[in-house]
């Protein structure tokens, strides 16, 4: 099935005493404009254990993205630090933080960003490609089983353009597994979905839970927090809340 990486760094404590999977502590992200600073996250504190689902709720530009982009190390915080599986992701430069994120997290996009002019499953291998795991015989086999796992192996050598929405978002989710990451991350996966691919791709995420994997989805959709195990709502740049989501009528 998905698998379940190993901890590379014995307990997970980053030296600080603390032991959650991801760990943010009074996180600031600033940035400039003509006016002043933009302050869009203000001194955020959030903790995710292993193996829970977590939703983050919040309306356009309350933050949700931004706060994504600390946690993956695709922008840096103004303020703060970043612990993820006990690594100081703040401290990484850019090159880095890309190493750092090609292992051990998996991001899922909103628009999917397949490359267009590569096979469905030459876009799953990439990131092996990229980061040197496993070796280059076994990249085909593995790219297939992800496939496999979320319904599309059928689609493999087709163009992204060729299969539906709903089936390139399934593309993305292998693609983010590629790497056997310890978390996973998506970033309004079901914005551009019909109800019932969305319905599928979060029964999807909530096997990849039950087999280990940390995933926290960003989305503005209240309809969906019935299927986290916990909420997390963030509006004007701050974090509130944290609670346990309701369990499925």
């Amino acid at each position: 099935m998905f698998g379940k990486r190993v901890r590379r760094n014995g307990n997970g404590s980053n030296g600080n005493g603390y032991h959650s999977l991801i760990d943010l502590r009074q996180v600031v992200k600033a940035y400039p404009t003509e006016f002043g600073d933009f302050i869009a996250l203000k001194g955020v504190d959030l903790q995710v254990k292993e193996g829970e689902f977590v939703g983050v709720i919040g309306k356009s530009g309350s933050g949700k993205s931004t706060l994504i982009n600390m946690i993956t190390g695709l922008d840096r915080v103004t303020e703060g630090e970043v612990y993820i599986d006990g690594t100081a992701v703040h401290t990484l430069n850019e090159g880095q933080a890309a190493v750092f994120r090609g292992n051990h997290i998996g991001v899922v996009f909103q628009f999917f960003q397949l490359l267009p002019t590569i096979s469905v499953i030459d876009n799953v291998m990439l990131p092996m490609d990229v980061c040197g795991t496993y070796s280059p015989r076994e990249w085909r086999e593995r790219a297939l089983h992800l496939l496999d796992q979320v319904g599309i192996a059928e689609h493999a050598d087709k163009l992204p353009s060729e299969v539906s929405g709903g089936q390139q978002q399934r593309v993305a989710i292998a693609r983010a597994l590629a790497n056997n990451p310890s978390i996973v991350v998506a970033d309004e996966p079901t914005g551009n979905l019909d109800s019932r691919t969305a319905d599928q791709i979060f029964t999807l995420f909530e096997t990849m839970v039950g087999e280990g994997k940390t995933i926290l989805v960003v989305t503005h959709d209240d309809e969906l927090t019935r299927r986290f195990q916990r909420t997390i709502q963030i509006a004007d740049g701050q974090v509130f809340g944290g609670q346990e989501a309701a369990p499925a009528a």
